[in-house]
């Protein structure tokens, strides 16, 4: 089976800084991977190269067997990518089903002239209300974004994403700033999109979340890969270990 990412040999240098060296990598469809790594190690420059984001400097990148390595992010989404951010930035002025109506229609937005001679939006609602209820959002469809708590707005910032029907969905920190019970809800219903088919790539620092939820850990250190594999192998790896805590501190506490 074609795998759903892949990831050949992607480095990007700002300045003097090489932030991500040679990562290789791949994903198969309809795995859910944790990327993780101690602050600094490439992990968000990686996800916003692989959604275009950000050029690399040298490598390729392949989505569901196609080379998007030169495309714009538009077109990637066309590919079947879809990528949250850990600072959502809904609409503020619309509710939060105006958000992902818009969202839901991206096939008909993608073309101008499509776009001015359509003028009904009830298929778009239609998908929006049931992405919406499929995240835990049923009941604030007519409420204004800026009502809407953090735990709800990374939910709304999960279902944008999920409205353009994604086969593949990079998620960057989206446990950030929640308390352990709304992380734990995100963190489901993260799951549940998974086990429905998308393939997921989640960038995240909630490691009893990420262990939870993942069957399989990527770190990232200094842009490279330390360590590929089940996450209990991972997390007990001494190069992993060390880039958490310290060398000096790891060797403290054996």
């Amino acid at each position: 089976m074609t795998p759903a990412l892949e990831i050949d040999a992607v480095a990007v240098r700002f300045g003097g800084v090489q932030a991500v060296a040679g990562v290789s990598f791949s994903v198969a469809s309809g795995e859910l991977v944790g990327l993780i790594g101690p602050n600094g190690a490439g992990k968000t420059t990686l996800l916003r190269i692989i959604a275009g984001v950000l050029a690399a400097d040298v490598g390729r990148i392949k989505i569901s067997g196609q080379d998007v390595t030169r495309l714009p992010t538009e077109l990637r989404v066309r590919q079947g990518l879809a990528i949250t951010h850990q600072i959502v930035r809904p609409f503020r002025s619309m509710t939060a089903l105006e958000n992902v109506t818009l969202a839901a229609g991206h096939g008909i937005t993608a073309h101008p002239l499509r776009a001015l001679l359509r003028y009904s939006r009830t298929a778009e609602r239609t998908r929006a209300r049931a992405v919406l209820a499929s995240v835990g959002l049923a009941g604030t469809e007519d409420k204004a974004v800026t009502a809407l708590p953090l735990g709800q707005l990374k939910r709304l910032e999960v279902a944008r994403a999920l409205a353009v029907d994604p086969t593949l969905l990079l998620l960057d920190e989206p446990l950030a700033g929640l308390n352990r019970r709304e992380a734990a809800a995100q963190i489901d219903v993260i799951g549940a999109i998974n086990r429905r088919g998308v393939t997921t790539v989640l960038v995240e620092h909630n490691l009893a979340e990420v262990v939870r939820v993942c069957r399989r850990l990527i770190v990232l250190d200094q842009g490279r890969v330390i360590a590929d594999g089940a996450p209990a192998d991972v997390i007990a790896e001494t190069a992993v270990r060390e880039a958490y805590i310290g060398k000096g501190a790891n060797n403290a506490a054996a």
